[in-house]
């Protein structure tokens, strides 16, 4: 039997796993996740083309997306299955960043980027947000994805994050590459730093924040390519270990704009 690719995680949230592959071969995998408020009406966490019935269910908690009143497209970069979605829930809010409508200016976006504290403030109720310092929010080069704004779901303390955090378990020549079956952050960080003297520590700082916040997280969803069940460690210690993992990369950013 085939393993079901929606997961209902606790009692208002669901996340939808999918399939999507670099050179179209290493499926490196993507996601959405599906939040319910206290009206009973849904909110959406990125954006993903379900195939051959994976959406069913989504389709049917939500009286065929009726009930989904926005869409929180939270990756700059994360663009491809937009226009799907909009298609598919027209009556819902599509938000997205400042990349977003410069990529699709023919959508309906909401005129608010999701990157924006008044944005996110409309949600205050059911989601915590985060953005890290010290790294370019849209850099020039496009193969950079550092960046997001990565969103806490209060009531069920799960994390859904895209490429800033990555849980990935590929081969061993791979993870030379890319990093291994743990929470990490993404591996060009490097290039994804801001280009001047304090950007690293800034990074530091956002990180160390972010794991005394939302120390009593106990799921990350990651677009990339999993879900974490912080079950042998804390979230913060999660977080520690992962910029632990950083160390080369934020001392080689400090001496060379210090």
């Amino acid at each position: 039997m085939q393993e079901p690719t929606i997961e209902h995680l606790a009692d208002n949230f669901w996340n939808l796993r999918g399939d999507f592959k670099i050179a179209h071969a290493i499926n490196i995998g993507t996601h959405m996740s599906l939040v319910r408020r206290a009206s009973g009406k849904f909110v959406l966490i990125d954006a993903y083309e379900p195939q051959d019935g994976e959406g069913d269910e989504l389709m049917a908690l939500t009286q065929g997306g009726d009930l989904i009143e926005a869409v929180l497209n939270v990756h700059p970069f994360h663009t491809v299955h937009c226009k799907f979605v909009h298609e598919a829930l027209p009556k819902a809010r599509l938000i997205g960043t400042r990349r977003h409508h410069a990529q699709m200016p023919h959508l309906n976006w909401d005129p608010c980027p999701i990157e924006d504290a008044a944005t996110q403030q409309q949600f205050a109720d059911l989601f915590d947000f985060s953005i890290p310092a010290g790294v370019d929010f849209i850099p020039e080069d496009e193969s950079v994805h550092v960046s997001s704004v990565l969103v806490r779901h209060r009531e069920s303390r799960i994390v859904h994050v895209d490429d800033t955090l990555m849980y990935l378990d590929l081969p061993a020549l791979i993870q030379k590459l890319v990093p291994g079956p743990k929470l990490r952050f993404h591996p060009k960080l490097a290039e994804g730093l801001e280009k001047r003297a304090g950007a690293a520590d800034d990074y530091v700082r956002w990180a160390q924040a972010l794991a005394r916040d939302w120390a009593d997280t106990q799921i990350v969803c990651a677009a990339h390519k999993g879900i974490v069940h912080l079950t042998d460690q804390t979230f913060a210690q999660a977080i520690a270990e992962a910029l632990d993992a950083t160390s080369d990369t934020l001392a080689d950013h400090r001496e060379k704009y210090s």
